[in-house]
């Protein structure tokens, strides 16, 4: 039997759908009737489209989802045609239907190709240096911070810092750009104790320079795009889908956003000019992309960057649109965002890692 959860129906909610998409392996729901027959399929990818252009993530799913996904009927179903369909396609799971049109079982393409002969479709193996803010001195997370430094915050046997550089390596990266402040030494004299098989070279920082100031001192040699990312934080997802996705779209500057849900637990007064009650909107639900601290960056952006000076990458996202510069987001789902940088999130983050 198959995982009823991958199925859903066309009045969910855009929100709601991403989160059972990032607690889905397969990256794919299928959208069926009250009587299981398919209407379509749903991938991040359709409700990324879908928010970048604009529209509201209250609203349900029924404009966003592709109708005419590929399927096979039961009749049509072997390992053969179902190899063919996968490799023509680049799918990697596909629904079952019978003469009815509903969903009987859901393929995937693990069960279908044997160990012996299986050319798994692969990650996008990508080679671009990453440049990791870790800085600053966590006060969120004091008093924990008060003796280590941020970075080497455990998450089970590793500090986060090297849990955030086996995210990237997973997906081919291996030259790591740390910036460093705050009691520097410590960060240094981990890796110096526990060899890792990353090539990593130091900024110091003789004093703090915010998130981006230390940026203006990368060698020469870091050319190009960079990924970004603050020393707090851990995402998961397809890192090369979200530099394809900044190449495509020519950005100088990709924030890495996250949906966040937020209820009110009030009735929410909407008004007309004057004090008049147009509707009482009881306990929303808001909705929200915000900054994760992932990003994806241009070497030729950092020219603005001041020398020497306290400067946050926000400031540059803003001097950089002033410059007539495009600044794209990339959203992606709140599950996929762990927040290391204060308590709650924190052990929130250790639950996920079942620590």
């Amino acid at each position: 039997m198959f995982d009823k959860k991958l199925l859903i129906h066309n009045n969910i909610k855009i929100v709601d759908a991403m989160r059972l998409l990032s607690e889905t392996a397969d990256k794919v729901l299928f959208v069926v009737d009250s009587d299981s027959k398919l209407l379509g399929a749903l991938t991040d990818g359709d409700i990324r489209r879908y928010l970048l252009s604009g529209q509201c993530m209250e609203n349900d799913i029924s404009t966003v989802y592709n109708k005419k996904p590929k399927y096979l009927s039961e009749k049509e179903c072997s390992d053969e045609n179902l190899k063919k369909l996968f490799l023509k396609n680049k799918i990697e799971v596909v629904p079952i239907l019978d003469d009815s049109h509903r969903v009987l079982n859901i393929a995937t393409w693990d069960k279908v190709f044997s160990e012996k002969n299986k050319t798994k479709l692969k990650k996008r193996r990508i080679n671009v240096p990453v440049v990791i803010m870790a800085g600053g001195k966590g006060t969120r997370l004091d008093p924990f911070t008060k003796i280590l430094p941020k970075p080497l915050i455990p998450i089970g046997d590793k500090p986060i810092i090297e849990v955030i550089m086996d995210k990237f390596h997973a997906f081919g990266m291996m030259d790591f750009y740390v910036t460093l402040n705050h009691k520097s030494k410590m960060i240094k004299a981990y890796f110096e104790e526990f060899k890792t098989k990353y090539k990593i070279t130091y900024i110091d920082e003789e004093r703090p320079l915010g998130t981006a100031g230390g940026l203006k001192y990368l060698p020469p040699e870091v050319s190009g795009v960079m990924f970004v990312t603050n020393s707090d934080i851990i995402i998961e997802g397809d890192y090369g889908k979200i530099l394809k996705f900044h190449k495509v779209n020519k950005n100088e500057i990709t924030i890495v956003a996250s949906v966040k849900n937020y209820n009110i637990p009030y009735g929410v007064c909407e008004i007309e000019y004057g004090g008049i009650l147009q509707k009482i909107k009881e306990k929303p639900d808001l909705s929200f992309l915000v900054n994760t601290g992932m990003y994806v960056v241009n070497s030729s952006a950092l020219s603005i960057i001041p020398e020497g000076e306290y400067y946050h990458i926000t400031q540059l996202i803003d001097d950089l649109k002033c410059d007539g510069r495009r600044i794209g987001v990339y959203p992606i789902s709140e599950n996929d965002w762990m927040d290391v940088g204060e308590w709650e999130k924190y052990k929130e983050t250790l639950e996920r890692f079942k620590i």
